[in-house]
This record gives structure tokens, sequence and C-alpha cells, in this order.
């Protein structure tokens, strides 16, 4: 009789060979892609660049569209998250042919900042952490870095304020936006729950989870840190303490995972933007930020708001700050669907800069996320 198990292994062999085969073409479309990739930055070497004489290598709404394209063609089992993580990184790969781009995020590494970075650049972009939001715009406005990531909205808390007051005076454009889900693990030198005493978390961190540690650790003290960081250097240095932290500090410090998703609710997410010295081009699909402020009286602004509803133009935030100059009481942070550059959107904003009394401040059109 025909061995059952000498036919299960031919067959594994047989697909193995497909496999095999399957990746020498991957290999070699790679290697054609990177080779034009590389003709298109001599391309664009040798044309002038914009105003500023920047020859832009990086082109957001390009790389938007290709996303958008893949996820509308994409079919089988492979899940299309994966799908965008894999060309996530060919694309960095690819770029960095043309130019590595240096890249800036709130620090230290690990943290859902740099995440967020990672998410929207890839692994091949020069990563740089710096101490302050103020320090990320500072370092694009003088060139030191191609790109920041700020935070803008906690899943929690709302807004950053801060990074909305940042953009005031400040030249530099919104070209992106990164949206990072609020997952949170339980990690530590340990290799088991049983064998902890003490738990570290950022005191955000112990609100988004405080149903799973009542659950699961109830009688374990949480040490409420100022940072997240700090927490894991305090648990690198003893092996009976935990740490709330995103998954990617666990690869980065050398802790165990001991468990996945303790966040009390999935689906929140935090929003960061990405914020370079150029605009971004029409993607098809695009928000656009700008500020405006006026001295308050009755009415005025349903009037402003009455611009862009007359054009039919959807505003999807509007944020008020006090304002600190002496010619008008509010600032008004607003985000719209649409590219400036494009009908509805460039009528509306054309009406509204030649509204007596109104002064606007355009702060980017950028691609709405892909990913």
């Amino acid at each position: 009789m025909p061995d059952p198990d000498l036919s299960q292994q031919q067959r594994l062999n047989e697909l193995r060979h497909q496999i095999d085969a399957i990746d020498n073409r991957i290999h070699d479309l790679l290697v054609e892609r990177a080779d034009l990739v590389v003709q298109v930055g001599q391309v664009k070497g040798r044309q002038r660049g914009d105003a500023s004489g920047d020859v832009l290598f990086y082109r957001p709404e390009r790389e938007a569209r290709i996303h958008r394209r893949l996820a509308a063609r994409h079919h089988g089992a492979l899940p299309v998250e994966a799908l965008h993580r894999i060309y996530r990184e060919i694309i960095s790969a690819c770029l960095s042919l043309e130019k590595r781009l240096n890249v800036v995020y709130l620090g230290p590494e690990a943290t859902a900042t740099h995440e967020a970075a990672l998410k929207h650049f890839g692994s091949s972009a020069a990563m740089s952490s710096v101490a302050s939001i103020d320090d990320i715009f500072h370092d694009v406005e003088v060139g030191r870095a191609d790109f920041g990531v700020v935070p803008v909205e906690n899943a929690i808390e709302g807004v950053v304020i801060y990074t909305l007051e940042r953009f005031i005076d400040s030249p530099l454009r919104i070209c992106g936006e990164v949206m990072l889900p609020v997952v949170y693990c339980l990690m530590s030198l340990a290799s088991s729950m049983e064998q902890l005493r003490r738990v570290y978390g950022h005191a955000r961190a112990r609100a988004q989870c405080r149903l799973w540690l009542e659950r699961h650790l109830p009688t374990m003290p949480v040490t409420v840190v100022d940072a997240t960081a700090k927490g894991i250097a305090l648990v690198r240095e003893d092996e009976e303490s935990a740490v709330l932290a995103g998954v990617h500090a666990a690869d980065r410090y050398g802790l165990n995972v001991l468990s996945e998703h303790v966040e009390d609710r999935s689906g929140h997410e935090h929003r960061f933007l990405v914020v370079g010295r150029h605009d971004s081009g029409p993607s098809g699909q695009d928000k656009t930020s700008l500020m405006f402020s006026f001295r308050d009286q009755p009415g005025f602004l349903h009037r402003i708001l009455g611009i862009f509803a007359s054009h039919g133009v959807n505003l999807t935030r509007i944020e008020s700050r006090p304002s600190w100059s002496s010619s008008c009481d509010y600032l008004f942070f607003v985000e719209l669907e649409g590219h400036r550059e494009q009908p509805p959107v460039a009528d509306a904003l054309a009406e509204l800069v030649q509204t007596p009394g109104v002064s606007v401040q355009m702060l980017g059109s950028y691609p709405k996320r892909a990913v």
C-alpha cells in the first residue's frame, strides 16, 4: 500500500517549491522597483525644486494613492492590514535610495509618537527623539529634520492644545495624519504574572486599563509614573515589577509581554500630525486645516461658518482658544474635507480671506489616512 505520509510530504515539497518560485519573482520585482525609484530620484535631482530650492523627494499624496489603490484591488487570505505594513516598508526602503528622511518625534524610544512615526515613514527613515513638541517644530523649521510627528488628539483627554498653539507662530505645514490604536500590554522581566509584586504605569495608561487591572490583578499596587519610559527603566531593574506600555517597548527594551490588549476598550485611537516645510498635493481624498480669528461680535461666527456651508464644504472639527493678540478675541482651529487647491474648498477659502475683519492662516492640506 502507498505510504500516506510520503504522499503528504510530496505535496508539502511541491507547495514549498511553488512558494520558493514566488519568492524569487517577488525578489526580482523588488529589485526592478528599486531601480526605477533610483531613476526617479535622478530625474528629481535635475529639477529646480520648489520655491525654497528644495527638491521634494517625499510625496505623501503619492504614497496615499498607492495604499488606496492596493487596498481597492486586494483579495485573498492575506489581511489588508498586513499588505499595508509590507508596502510601508517597501516604500520606505525604496525612498531611502533617493533620500533618507530625517524624522523627529516626541521621545524617548517606543513611545506612542515613535510608533506613529514608524507607522507613517517605515523603518528606513532616520528617527530621532526630542524632549518636547517645541523641539520638534524647531528642528523641522531650521532644517535639522525633514519632518516631525506630533500628538494632536488623545483618545481619552482630547485635543493636545500645545500642538495647536505651536502652529500660531510657525511656518510649517501639516502634510499627513496618523491614527494609532490604543493598545497596552503588561510587560516585565518576569515570565509570569504570579511573580509580580507591583505595576508601574502613566496616569493615562492606568486610567485606560483600570478595569483589566481590577479584574486580573485586584490586589496589586499600581504606581503612577510621569512617563512610560520611567516605568520601563524601573521594571528593567526589578524582576518583580511590570509596566503598562505599547508592544514596541517589549522588543526595544527586552521585556516579556505577560498579557496583550489590557486596555479596557478597543477601537480608541490616538491621532498624530506629520509636519514639514512643504505643502502636499491633492491625493483625491484630503483634509485641510486652518486657523482664523476675528473681533467677536454677535452673529459673526455664524456668518463665517455659513461660508463653508454655502459652498458645500464639510467641517469635521472646530476648536476655539483665547487669542494672544489684541486684535481678536478667539482663535478657531478648523478641519474640513477636501484640498485647498481644489473646488469647492478653494472657492470657500477665497471668500473667507476676502471677508473684512477675518485673519486666516493656512496650516495645510494633506491626505486622509490611507492605512
